[in-house]
Parts: C-alpha cells; sequence; structure tokens
C-alpha cells in the first residue's frame, strides 16, 4: 500500500516504513505527526484519488531528527563586468518515518483548528462594532487625534462636498 501525500508543501510517494526528508517540521524529534492532505492512495489495483484530498486518509509518521541538508553553492557572474556573486545555502530539514497509511476513518485535526479560527474572525468584527460606535462619540470630541481617512469618512457621512481633496486641518474645521 503507498500514498500521495503533501507534505510541508511538497508532494511525496510514501510508503509504510519509509523515511523521507522534508523540509523542516516545527514538532520535535521523537515526536509523531499525522498528514491528512492525502491525495491518492494505492492498494495494489485498487487506486482512490481524491478530489483534492481524500476524506478520512491519513498518513501518521514519527520526526526522527532534524538536520541540514548538502551545501549548494550559488555563484552569479556577468562576464566583462567584473562581477561576481558566491552564495552558499543549506537547506533545513526533518527526517521522518512514515508509521501508518488509513485509508478511511481517521478524523482530520485541521478541520477543528480551521473552525475555531473562524469562530475566532468571527467574534473578532462584533467586538470591533462596539469600540466604533466609542469612536464615534470621542471623534465628536476630539478631531485631530483621527486619521485623515476616518475624517474623510466623517466627511463623506455629513454629505461635504470636495473632501478628497482637503487636508487634514481643512477636514476638521469643515466638520465642527
Amino acid at each position: 500500500m503507498y500514498a500521495i501525500v503533501e507534505i510541508a508543501g511538497q508532494q511525496f510517494k510514501v510508503v509504510k516504513d519509509q523515511k523521507v526528508f522534508v523540509h523542516r517540521l516545527a514538532i520535535d524529534e521523537g515526536k509523531a505527526v499525522s498528514f491528512d492532505n492525502v491525495l491518492l492512495i494505492g492498494d495494489g489495483n485498487n487506486i482512490t484519488v481524491g478530489a483534492p484530498a481524500i476524506d478520512g486518509a491519513q498518513v501518521s509518521a514519527k520526526v526522527l531528527k532534524h538536520l541540514k541538508g548538502d551545501k549548494v553553492i550559488v555563484f552569479k557572474k556577468k562576464r566583462r563586468k567584473g562581477y561576481q556573486k558566491k552564495n552558499g545555502h543549506r537547506q533545513a530539514l526533518s527526517e521522518i518515518v512514515i508509521e501508518s497509511i488509513v485509508a478511511s476513518g481517521a478524523k482530520k485535526a485541521t478541520k477543528a483548528k480551521a473552525e475555531s479560527k473562524a469562530e475566532s474572525k468571527v467574534e473578532a468584527p462584533k467586538a470591533e462594532a462596539k469600540p466604533a460606535a466609542a469612536k464615534k462619540e470621542e471623534a465628536t470630541q476630539d478631531l485631530s487625534k483621527l486619521t485623515v481617512a476616518e475624517l474623510r469618512e466623517m466627511a463623506k457621512a455629513k454629505e461635504i462636498s470636495g473632501y478628497s481633496s482637503m487636508k487634514k486641518a481643512e477636514l476638521i474645521e469643515a466638520l465642527s
């Protein structure tokens, strides 16, 4: 049984007990990690293709160690101009070993995170709405503390003509 799974932005064909070098994962050495973005699973003649990912499929792995890849020399030259730049790079990698491939029945951990993020985004505008009302009350008291964009919005709401070309001092004078 093999699977094509997306790990850290790259796609890998993996089988059980295979060691794979991937871009550095933010997980400690020796810890288990699971990947939910399984694109294809092949089991003999039976091949399951996701659109784009297979629901319920999961590949679990264990991080063996973090290391740096081989040095890559980047040499730039423009002939007859005296321009030469030499630079080196070593990619940060993580070595993982594939422990299991589950075709169905796995729970997605990323959905719960996405839902909690969505809930916090939904709550955030409500929290911002109350300070906006308080801002309007403060704006009537002291217009000099507001930005030009906020003053222009107020001028637009009061239907003052020519507000787009006015400077901050002119906007404060027109609004007061």
